[in-house]
């Protein structure tokens, strides 16, 4: 199943990285020469964003600060998506093929609940969306850095289902893994909270996602919950 195509966002290249400079700003040496990179994902990504790695580059519009940005990155497994901003409409299209176990009747993208905004909702259903990029042991983890944003959007869905709304903590893995946790040390909260809201009935759905040869972004199955988080 296609959820998106990686093409259609406009002209794409390959560099290699020289350097992650800080948490938005890569070097990368593209066609023979040094050039900035626009780093869409806060991530510490230090598995990921070696020297010399290969990535996958979108050229920007002149007068921006930056050359390129980053969308994805070579690893043994081929590319791996490696940009933030494209998680949202890749989930639309998997949540309306029925990622979550319905196809929805509505859908709305960026709904506010009390004074947040959550990444979808799906008829009756709130559902927060987490991109997860991080494997240590074959495990999928998040987050890879602490989030008190994320926090705060799992404690919506708590309350979104004591108010007698469906939530669902929504993750999606750009890598393979056997399953997924949240990470135990990265960010103690965050585990806590994932795990209170299983308790208290908000459902976990995952699925992966590959790049394939055609820079297609393709669902490529469900993502358990590990055993020991059920």
């Amino acid at each position: 199943m296609i959820l998106f195509d990686l093409k259609s966002l406009g002209e794409l290249t390959t560099g290699s990285l020289l350097k992650r400079e800080n948490r938005f700003l890569a070097t990368a040496l593209v066609h023979n020469q040094i050039k900035k990179v626009h780093i869409a994902d806060t991530g510490r990504l230090e598995e990921i964003l070696t020297p010399n790695r290969e990535l996958l580059l979108l050229k920007n519009r002149p007068g921006l600060k930056t050359d390129y940005t980053l969308i994805a990155a070579k690893m043994e497994e081929g590319w791996v998506l490696i940009n933030t901003k494209l998680h949202r409409p890749i989930a639309q299209k998997a949540i309306e093929q029925g990622v979550l176990g319905f196809i929805p009747k509505t859908l709305q993208a960026e709904v506010t609940f009390q004074k947040s905004r959550l990444d979808f909702k799906a008829d009756n259903a709130y559902i927060e969306l987490k991109g997860c990029s991080l494997v240590q042991e074959n495990i999928c983890l998040f987050p890879n850095a602490p989030t008190s944003r994320g926090v705060k959007h799992i404690q919506d869905l708590i309350q979104a289902k004591e108010q007698g709304f469906d939530a669902y903590i929504l993750i999606m893995a750009v890598r393979q893994c056997d399953c997924f946790k949240p990470h135990p040390t990265r960010d103690p909260t965050f585990k806590a909270i994932f795990t209170q809201a299983l308790a208290q009935g908000v459902d976990f759905r995952g699925f992966f996602i590959r790049i394939d040869p055609n820079l297609h972004i393709c669902y490529d199955g469900e993502l358990p919950l590990c055993p020991d988080e059920l």
